[in-house]
């Protein structure tokens, strides 16, 4: 008999999980791994919903449920970059509880967490995209009323299943969650941290499945369809990897076909490449004080020999610009001393004043004395020089002032001069340090043969090295250096000296921190309004930034964009400020941080509401069947409305339509979407209501009463652990409504649905705004029939990307037909 592929696939599964169990290398049975029990944890092993396996009842806020490092790491082995897995958990959650299940995150980045508000009635799955963007998808359910349930959350790839009680309860397509697992990832269990979103109640069963349809060992009569979502991203993967191979497959072969092509015709010759200049076989040059040639492709150099110099009566050899070797120059001759031209020296006359001289024209000639510049140093402090009648503070920077140091050297300042001086590891070829070549090389042609052939001898160990104090000797290849000890300073090749890194900006203190030199180091200090460690250094706001606001200087506070206020604490109400010119058929709604333009009841715009108020039409509800008028009425459209009138003659019930729904006249409801709003029909006219809070039923719903909450003295800790607010109180925080009822419970800003192929959501915003540019765009709806052509003509899907053809830096890809291309800057600076 033959099997199907669907069948072998659904036995394949089934085996795995009814059978045989699961595979231990793809789950992860989290009760079982923590240690949990002991009454300090917080969590009592109690009766759960079975005897089959250890059911714990979490209560109070004094627990730290958590996972060890080296534990959660083996979690995150199993979990690390899959993207089909089933989170699994038997629960009984307190009343009005709003609490964390499991939290997977690493500082504020939720790659994993399940929630389950009962003050909103919804179950929350925070993680992040491969865009590395925080999602949060909202299922409205009932978790948090005192009852057993069994929940399992599938995910494949882009498409979600939640399972209540063995029941599909939704099915959602969905960002594909990215896993890539940072070290030091946590994995928290019954709570958010130590601070936020602690779960109460028995929790049993709970499990990671690395599998897309784990929910069958949690409800063995539930059937699963091959292949999974998965295994389609996975197909459609391979072959846009397969079309970027063919295109660059193609391009080469194309490239060699022409290089072939004029091989026979092509002369090759080895040559050398130096300081960007190309030189021939066998090609001589000079390069500083070194002869070189060219030999095989290979740069040989040796130390130029510069002949004996045989100068004319009042000249004599000297080194000029350019040149390595010595040429015959002017000179004078001045009280005994001989100069060369340019050359300058002064003397002090008996009333002290200083006269200057140069060498010119084979005499010296006085200089016109010039105004010196003024000195910011005390007189103690100024010294003079032998060529200049103006004196200079002392550590007066010479080198700034131009130098001749050449090949392998640098310049070195001295009290009155600037010296030339060889780089660690090299020798100098002429007396004044100008030009110097490697040690190794010294005695040999500098070539990688004489290199190898050489014997090192380690002058350090056998004490052949002039190191002195404060400095470390270190063996190179055919020499030695001495390194600074740590704190220290270089005087010069052979010695160091203590230095005050505060003084010379060599320290590692934060812009906002004082340095104070100490003997080896110095000590980082955080200015008054900053807190940290010295070397970072953060601005520190006495009351805290809230709303998402950012703490810029001392007690100074950054708002985002919709609040106002010392700590961000107002919202600001665009509607009343008249920030907002709406259609005149629209109505300014006010949300926290933001707002938008919304058509009133019986008109329509054609697209998305946008802050700026696109114009709004009428909506004929007659011809549409937008009406309530029931089956008896007659529909009458009316500018922004519409009238249900009796037919003559007949008489009309009063009922009404709701969203879709016939509601009796005087009938009274809680709307879907809102249930701190009451509906009524009323004589085929639907009227809405915000709920009257009674405090003294005992029923009340406390989410939309906080003032009839018996806990009003209870306060809630914000996420960022330094502001406190009453109950009842709410604030923004990351793109998230927050509230406090006893404890923290946050849910996503409401967004208007964005009905466009291409958006974009704009930094320090949480609305996504419509595009008609698919390059600006960072959300598509990818439309598979769309393909593109890239500059090769290889048809790329939507959605895929590719590197342009002839660069290395350009990343082009497909969006529903469109190509857009952008340079990655970082990869430019890598080149």
């Amino acid at each position: 008999m033959e099997l199907s592929f669907s069948a072998l696939c659904l036995l394949g599964c089934l085996g795995s999980v009814l059978g045989f169990g699961v595979d231990p290398s793809l789950q992860i049975d989290v009760l079982s791994e923590l240690p949990l029990g002991d009454p300090l944890t917080g969590a009592l092993q109690v009766q759960g919903l079975h005897n089959g396996s250890k059911a714990f009842f979490f209560q109070g806020t004094s627990r730290n449920v958590k996972a060890s490092p080296e534990k959660a790491e083996l979690f995150f082995q199993k979990l690390r970059n899959k993207h089909e897995f089933t989170i699994l958990v038997s629960l009984k959650q307190a009343r009005l509880n709003s609490g964390v299940i499991f939290s997977i995150h690493h500082l504020d980045h939720r790659y994993l967490e399940l929630e389950s508000s009962g003050h909103r009635n919804e179950i929350r799955l925070h993680y992040r995209s491969g865009t590395h963007r925080s999602h949060t998808e909202v299922f409205p359910y009932i978790l948090a009323d005192d009852k057993w349930h069994r929940l399992s959350l599938a995910i494949s790839a882009s498409h979600l299943i939640l399972h209540v009680d063995c029941n599909k309860i939704y099915e959602r397509v969905v960002e594909k969650p990215y896993m890539d697992l940072p070290v030091g990832t946590a994995f928290w269990l019954g709570q958010r941290n130590s601070a936020h979103g602690y779960f109460k109640g028995i929790m049993q069963d709970v499990q990671l499945l690395v599998m897309p349809q784990g929910y069958i060992s949690q409800c063995p009569d539930l059937n699963r369809t091959c292949p999974t979502c998965n295994d389609f991203h996975g197909l459609v993967q391979k072959i846009m990897e397969l079309q970027d191979i063919l295109a660059k497959t193609s391009a080469k072969l194309s490239r060699a076909e022409q290089r072939m092509t004029r091989l026979d015709q092509c002369y090759c010759e080895r040559t050398c490449t130096m300081k960007g200049a190309t030189y021939r076989e066998f090609e001589s040059w000079t390069d500083g004080c070194k002869n070189c040639t060219c030999m095989n492709g290979t740069i040989q150099c040796e130390a130029l020999v510069c002949p004996i110099s045989d100068c004319p009566p009042n000249s004599a050899p000297a080194y000029v610009d350019g040149k390595c070797c010595k040429e015959c120059q002017p000179i004078c001759v001045f009280e005994g001393k001989t100069y060369f031209e340019g050359e300058r020296e002064t003397i002090h006359s008996n009333s002290g004043d200083c006269i200057l001289f140069e060498c010119k024209d084979y005499k010296m000639q006085r200089v016109v004395k010039s105004n010196c510049p003024a000195l910011s140093c005390p007189e103690s402090q100024q010294i003079s020089l032998s060529n200049s009648c103006c004196k200079v503070c002392k550590g007066h920077n010479f080198c700034s002032e131009g130098h001749k140091c050449l090949e392998n050297s640098f310049c070195k300042n001295l009290e009155e001069k600037a010296v030339c001086s060889c780089r660690d590891g090299f020798r100098a070829l002429r007396e004044d340090n100008a030009y110097c070549e490697d040690e190794l090389c010294a005695e040999v042609i500098c070539t990688p043969a004489a290199r190898s052939t050489s014997q090192d001898v380690d002058e350090c160990a056998e004490g052949r090295h002039y190191c002195r104090e404060n400095t470390m000797c270190v063996n190179t290849p055919g020499s030695f250096m001495c390194i600074c000890k740590t704190g220290y300073i270089r005087i010069d090749d052979y010695s160091c000296t203590e230095h005050d890194e505060c003084l010379t900006n060599q320290h590692n203190c934060d812009e906002n921190a004082l340095c104070f030199n100490t003997v080896g180091g110095h000590n980082c200090i955080c200015k008054p309004g900053y807190t940290g460690n010295g070397t970072v250094c953060k601005a520190f706001c006495k009351d805290g930034c809230r709303n998402g606001g950012a703490c810029i200087a001392s007690n100074v506070c950054a708002c985002p964009q919709g609040f106002t206020g010392a700590s961000c604490e107002t919202d600001i109400d665009e509607c009343s400020d008249g920030f907002v010119q709406c259609d005149s058929r629209a109505t300014c709604i006010n949300l926290p941080g933001w707002y938008h333009c919304e058509c009133r009841d019986g008109y329509h715009d054609n697209g998305m509401f946008s802050p700026s108020g696109e114009s709004c039409e009428d909506i004929d509800e007659c011809a549409t069947g937008r009406h309530g008028c029931a089956n008896d009425t007659i529909c009458f459209n009316l500018d922004g409305g519409y009238d249900c009138r009796c037919p003559h003659g007949k008489n009309c019930t009063g009922d009404c339509v709701h969203e879709g729904k016939i509601k009796h006249n005087g009938q009274i409801w809680v709307l879907e979407n809102d249930r701190c709003s009451v509906c009524s029909c009323q004589t085929g006219y639907v009227m809405c209501r915000r709920m009257v809070c009674d405090c003294e039923n005992p029923t009340v719903d406390l989410f939309c009463c906080p003032e009839c909450d018996p806990r009003l003295s209870s306060q809630c800790l914000h996420q960022n652990g330094e502001i406190l607010y009453n109950s009842g109180d709410t604030w923004v925080q990351n793109c998230q409504q927050c509230r406090c009822l006893g404890e923290v419970d946050c849910w996503p800003l409401p967004c208007p649905e964005t009905e466009c192929e291409f958006s974009v959501l704009p930094e320090n915003e949480c609305c996504p705004h419509c595009v008609t540019d698919p390059c600006q765009a960072d959300t598509i709806r990818n439309d598979i029939t769309k393909t593109c052509l890239d500059e090769t003509n290889v048809v790329r899907f939507t959605g895929s990307s590719w590197i342009k053809h002839g660069t290395e830096c350009t990343l082009c890809q497909c969006k529903n037909g469109h190509v857009c291309c952008s340079v990655d800057p970082q990869c430019l600076q890598e080149l």
